[in-house]
């Protein structure tokens, strides 16, 4: 068992060597409070897939679909850089969003069109964000539960939701749960 526990650690920790130099949207730090922040993001092309699943299986239902567009299944069979966070926005319906930031290199109109239907491409405009950032596994009640203290600091703080909530996961799924890098984050003006 001691074994097993080393291994895990030793292949999460290669994981977050490999994850630094994994892509990551830009921002600027607007101010931090403990674990909270609030950030300034430039604008984004995002890569996304619509799912009716339920919240924990719609990432695994929509990572094949994402995972294809980028690894050449687009008009123009270009492979793209995996980048992080894979996000996840919940629907009115019950429906997940769940996307992939396009490498900052790429707009709207220069990121290659989807050949899978399913797979629609959106420009996020700049935005202000609060974020609640954490480790641990990708259940919907850590998420929930994390999302409930982000939007009550967001109350303290006299901030106004301008936005869905977006759920964030940064490490690959074999990257044991304390090590994972996780975030919810709300638009807010």
């Amino acid at each position: 068992m001691k074994t097993l526990r080393l291994a895990l650690l030793l292949v999460g920790l290669q994981w977050s060597c490999l994850a630094m130099a994994t892509e990551e949207p830009a921002y600027q730090m607007v101010e931090r409070d403990g674990a909270f922040e609030i950030r300034d993001y430039q604008s984004m092309t995002i890569a996304e897939t619509l799912v009716r699943e339920d919240f924990e299986g719609a990432g695994n239902t929509a990572f094949s679909t994402l995972f294809g567009y980028i690894s050449g299944k687009n008009q123009a069979r270009q492979k793209i850089a995996m980048t992080s966070p894979v996000r996840q926005e919940a629907e009115a319906d019950g429906s997940f969003r769940i996307g992939f930031v396009a490498p900052a290199q790429y707009s709207l109109q220069t990121a290659p069109q989807p050949a899978d239907a399913r797979v629609t491409l959106r420009e996020l405009p700049p935005q202000r964000m609060a974020v609640l950032r954490y480790s641990g596994r990708w259940t919907e009640k850590n998420y929930r539960e994390h999302e409930a203290s982000l939007l009550a600091w967001i109350r303290k703080r006299q901030l106004t939701a301008a936005g869905p909530v977006v759920y964030a996961r940064y490490n690959a799924p074999f990257v044991p749960w304390p090590m994972r890098r996780n975030e919810v984050m709300v638009p807010v003006r």
